[in-house]
């Protein structure tokens, strides 16, 4: 595990202690229609670069997909701009936690 990555259980650990986490979705649509983790934004994987105003800079962000693949690569993108990120290992696979469905 590098610095880089989280593991569902730290990250439910995180959400159910009440610390501000923020979650981005790589997701497609009908992947995430199925369910997602509660509070995460869903931001397409290839919207990203036309959408990074809408990150802030400040924050940390963990990414999240159906296996960790293509929030793997988001995650290496963010850091490459200068923002502080984290791939969830094992993506909504290995989520064990909370899910919502359809916002």
């Amino acid at each position: 595990m590098s610095e880089n990555e989280i593991t569902t259980d730290e990250l439910r650990g995180l959400l159910e202690s009440g610390e501000p986490v923020s979650i981005i979705d790589v997701r497609e649509q009908e992947e995430v229609e199925a369910g997602k983790i509660p509070g995460a934004r869903h931001i397409r994987m290839n919207e990203i670069p036309e959408r990074l105003d809408e990150l802030d800079d400040k924050e940390e962000h963990i990414l999240v997909c159906r296996s960790g693949r293509r929030s793997g690569y988001v995650t290496e993108f963010l850091r490459e701009q200068g923002y502080r990120a984290k791939n969830m290992v094992g993506g909504m696979l290995e989520w064990e936690g909370e899910i919502s469905r359809k916002e």
